[in-house]
């Protein structure tokens, strides 16, 4: 059995579909149907079992004629940990053009220039049985360059989350040391401790300008009660 077909055994003894990132919208041309889907994938073996899935699971009901993949995956190199730095890892890319000559090239170039790691771009093309010709590029382009730009923008927001949650744990703390330096002496409570933190678990990439407010907001505050900090120890 293959390396890819393994890990999709795997995947099918998950109860849990294993859902795409994004999904872009169809495009359609004289019959023929073009859709993207992107998925995390840190390794090709991954990345390949990902395809499996979506052309025998999610797909197994209606076959696409391509399922025409490219994958970009920081992997570490042999013998090495990771605890050295970026040394450690090397790029390895590569792409399926599953029939449709020269097209997994070109979803490799749109990942490429948008600078996506860690994931797998999968467009689905259904054939209308009409030759389309060059501008079935241009389709499958736009349909990887849609879920290429939303992956980005997610990713975005983990790293936006990431940040809030550490500054959220600073100002916490910055917060009840200013409360046990309160004027009248007296020795902050349990009650003054850290507050509860925000749940940001139900934002979407849509609420990315949100998180980037809110992120100059806490590093504001921070500063501002360090130097209240400050001030009242020098008083």
């Amino acid at each position: 059995m293959n390396t890819s077909q393994s890990s999709l055994d795997g995947f099918l003894k998950n109860s849990r579909p294993i859902e795409p990132v994004s999904t872009s919208q169809e495009i359609r041309d004289r019959g023929s149907t073009f859709v993207a889907n992107i998925f995390h994938a840190t390794t090709p073996e991954a990345a390949k079992a990902k395809v499996d899935y979506l052309r025998n699971v999610t797909h197994s009901s209606k076959r696409a004629t391509h399922e025409i993949a490219a994958w970009r995956c920081m992997v570490l190199k042999g013998g090495r940990t990771g605890l050295d730095g970026p040394d450690d890892f090397e790029l390895k890319n590569g792409f399926s053009d599953d029939g449709e000559q020269w097209a997994g090239s070109k979803i490799l170039k749109t990942m490429e220039s948008l600078a996506i790691l860690d994931a797998v771009v999968i467009v689905s093309r259904w054939y209308g049985g009409i030759m389309l010709g060059p501008v079935r590029f241009s389709h499958i382009e736009t349909c990887a360059s849609e879920v290429c730009r939303a992956f980005k923008k997610s990713e975005e927001l983990k790293e936006a989350i990431t940040m809030l949650s550490t500054l959220d744990d600073i100002l916490n703390q910055l917060r009840f040391e200013l409360a046990s330096l309160s004027s009248d002496g007296k020795k902050a409570s349990s009650a003054d401790g850290p507050s509860k933190k925000p749940d940001y678990s139900s934002w979407t990439p849509d609420d990315l300008p949100k998180a980037k407010r809110v992120i100059a907001a806490r590093e504001k505050a921070i500063v501002t009660v360090k130097k209240m900090i400050a001030k009242r120890r020098e008083g």
